[in-house]
């Protein structure tokens, strides 16, 4: 099954609409979109911008259950502790790697705000 951003380059391909197009009513880069075509997850708010300039419904192709998924949602689930003998053992591995999750997190979030930071930078004073 194709992730989130090869459906929105497949979408984008069928619209017939160029990526030229797409990046400057974006107001982003050709390298950023190609890099929003490798990832997993898509931020919603992106996918939406996308359909809107393609005219396209991407409910059907991207479903909640994937959208739940997204790097920006943290999520943090407690499983039962089932054998009360280790309690603190289970609860320790599980807190690790919440943790971990939640840095991996927070690291992708850190460099969304660094692309989006750099094409500003972009657009206020130009390439170099």
């Amino acid at each position: 099954m194709p992730h989130q951003g090869e459906i929105l380059q497949e979408a984008i391909k069928n619209s017939g609409i160029s990526i030229t197009r797409i990046v400057d009513e974006l107001g982003i880069t050709r390298p950023t979109i190609y890099r929003k075509f490798k990832d997993e997850t898509v931020d919603y708010s992106f996918v939406k911008r996308i359909g809107e300039i393609i005219n396209h419904d991407f409910s059907d192709e991207i479903t909640s259950v994937q959208q739940s998924v997204l790097p920006f949602v943290t999520t943090v689930q407690k499983n039962p502790i089932v054998n009360s003998v280790t309690p603190r053992v289970t609860q320790t591995l599980n807190t690790d790697a919440d943790l971990s999750k939640q840095l991996l997190a927070l690291q992708t979030k850190y460099i969304a705000l660094l692309e989006a930071y750099n094409e500003l930078l972009l657009r206020v004073y130009g390439p170099k």
